[in-house]
């Protein structure tokens, strides 16, 4: 597949403003808040539903053993439960608790006031709906499967 020196610009600007906006919005996450990948494991299983630890860490894109601290300890503070898989009782499948729906909900908030303040504040309202109809298709790239792409330096080789 070819790479227009335009796509490459459109996607150098994405990662850079992704960047920036991820670094802010951690910058106003609650000081007593979860470490980030709990909540990005809490995310996945309020986003997809149950899933498999080897599941989650490919949607993290970690190895299994990476998360295991991060899955025992939200085990241990009641925000996910393990229950045998039902196709395959050799596996596990993680839920998402109650309380760790209201976890998740509760850190997200403060982030989202932020960022819905701001928006509100500096964008007109096609500039909202804009970055709503982006962040779709955002999430649409992140979830992308597979390896990346051989990559180079602009411009790309075929």
């Amino acid at each position: 597949m070819s790479v227009s020196e335009r796509d490459y610009e459109a996607a150098v600007a994405v990662r850079r403003a992704t960047l920036s906006i991820g670094r802010r919005l951690k910058a106003q996450r609650p000081a007593e808040g979860r470490p980030s990948l709990e909540l990005s494991v809490l995310g996945h299983l309020h986003r997809r539903g149950p899933m498999t630890p080897g599941e989650l860490a490919a949607a993290e894109r970690v190895q299994p053993q990476t998360l295991t601290r991060t899955l025992t300890s939200l085990e241990r503070g009641g925000l996910i439960a393990r229950a045998a898989h039902p196709q395959d009782g050799r596996r596990a499948m993680l839920t998402l608790t109650e309380a760790g729906l209201d976890a998740l909900r509760s850190d997200m908030a403060v982030r989202d006031d932020w960022l819905a303040a701001v928006m509100a504040s500096r964008l007109t309202g096609t500039e909202r709906e804009l970055l709503r109809l982006a962040a779709t298709l955002l999430e649409r790239l992140a979830d992308e499967p597979g390896p990346p792409p051989e990559h180079g330096r602009w411009p790309p080789t075929a």
